[in-house]
């Protein structure tokens, strides 16, 4: 197969031309730089042609829930490899709070002998910090890792025994391990439901105050600083969260963050009905948040975009926001919120995007050398992405069985046209 005429983006080497990409079996074989007087000229391979649009590296995804086992009716892994496909995300990191939770090998080799018969796109599966989430006794988490776990999380909530988070930390340095963290003090958040100030005010619910992420935030830092972790802070929301990321990389501790879309293009002030499709963990912000994580994002200080793809079913979502679950659906919507919030008003470049949502995050869980990036010898993971294409977000429409998400009915810019997955074409628009 090979793509031509499109504008080849690489986030490695910052290439950001027009030119041909060849695949041959499931690796870039060669690329065909203009600029360079190179064009491919064979005739006897598949063809996508591309002129007028991005080819990217196939987005990495740290941060999906896709429900299996256990909680299929909201998504299973083949529903959301699905939605991936149709979002450019080639590679997927799914969550552990599953029923039963991932803390054994047993549910590991579940998940990957699914993923092997039913996912359109790599799945990376993670382990449970503590056995069943219940924040008592760790996993084996060296047989977790030896047995395919790419990180340990406790998402969804934070371990908060601070010296059995430690030992958790400790084993993850020693075996070279990533730790991702769902920051939150679970005495603090009690029974918050939205942000606190004018939602959760006018809604009349419990708030969600800044400090809820930022103390947490802070404790795994200076843990992981401590212990040599490497440490990945999830769904980062607050202005306080991005100066503690400043703050850890000037102490020059190994540790990255990653923003949602939904943090950085919606606040609170935006919840004008009561619609719990606007209800996540961590909650819509302020706009001083908004604004603190745009530049984060745009000067550095956070390192990944990733969803939080979080599905429901509708009857669920159609409750209040008190009783309402956390989380909306991001896999579909993720690229063409990031390209028009970011890239559409020139705050980020291309070459940065393609930074943010596939080398950035491949690099965090150590697969760079083959994934994130379009080079010779890559993997042929590849989202075509056409910038001009104008749409409308219909949810309705969706891979996913969720269709649980503030942007039905939005108009966004740029929409992932074709992806490739190890050579093949898994999704075409």
């Amino acid at each position: 197969m090979v793509i031509i005429n499109g504008h080849i983006v690489d986030p490695e080497t910052k290439l950001s031309e027009i030119g041909d990409v060849e695949i041959l079996d499931n690796v870039i074989k060669r690329l065909y730089i203009r600029s360079k007087g190179e064009s491919y000229s064979g005739d006897d391979a598949d063809i996508i042609d591309a002129e007028g649009s991005y080819v990217m590296p196939g987005f990495v995804d740290l941060h999906v829930h896709l429900r299996d086992p256990g909680l299929t009716y909201k998504e299973d892994i083949k529903t959301g490899s699905m939605a991936a496909a149709r979002g450019g995300v080639t590679t997927i990191c799914a969550m552990p709070n599953t029923k039963p939770v991932v803390d054994s090998v047993e549910t590991l080799n579940y998940i990957y002998d699914k993923a092997d018969k039913e996912a359109l796109v790599h799945i990376k599966q993670l382990s449970a910090i503590t056995k069943d989430m219940a924040g008592d006794e760790l996993v084996d988490m060296e047989a977790m890792k030896a047995a395919g776990a790419v990180a340990f999380s406790e998402d969804g909530k934070s371990v908060m025994d601070i010296n059995l988070y430690r030992q958790a930390m400790k084993k993850a340095a020693d075996m070279g391990a990533v730790v991702m963290a769902h920051c939150e003090d679970k005495d603090l958040v009690g029974k918050g439901v939205l942000n606190e100030g004018v939602a959760s005010e006018k809604y009349g619910v419990p708030g969600i105050c800044n400090a809820v992420e930022d103390v947490i935030t802070a404790r795994d830092i200076f843990l992981a600083n401590d212990l040599g972790t490497k440490l990945h802070i999830c769904h980062c929301s607050t202005k306080g969260t991005v100066e503690l990321l400043r703050m850890a990389k000037r102490l020059g501790a190994d540790v990255t963050a990653e923003v949602c879309p939904h943090h950085f293009t919606l606040t609170d002030a935006d919840i004008t009905e009561a619609d719990s499709n606007y209800k996540m963990n961590p909650p819509l912000r302020t706009e001083a948040d908004v604004k603190a994580l745009i530049e984060g994002l745009c000067d550095g200080t956070m390192d990944v975009i990733s969803t939080d793809h979080a599905p429901h079913s509708d009857e669920e979502k159609a409750q209040y926001f008190d009783k309402a679950p956390f989380g909306i659906v991001g896999l579909e919507t993720s690229a063409a919120l990031t390209f028009t919030a970011l890239v559409a008003p020139g705050l980020m470049d291309i070459v940065d995007m393609a930074a943010k949502m596939s080398y950035n995050p491949a690099k965090v869980i150590g697969i760079d050398k083959e994934y994130g990036r379009i080079a010779e010898g890559a993997k042929a993971d590849i989202a075509v992405f056409n910038p001009n294409e104008q749409w409308v977000v219909k949810s309705s429409e969706f891979a996913s069985k969720g269709h649980n998400t503030p942007y039905d009915g939005k108009t966004l810019v740029g929409r992932v046209t074709h992806t490739l997955v190890d050579g093949k074409l898994v999704y075409k628009l």
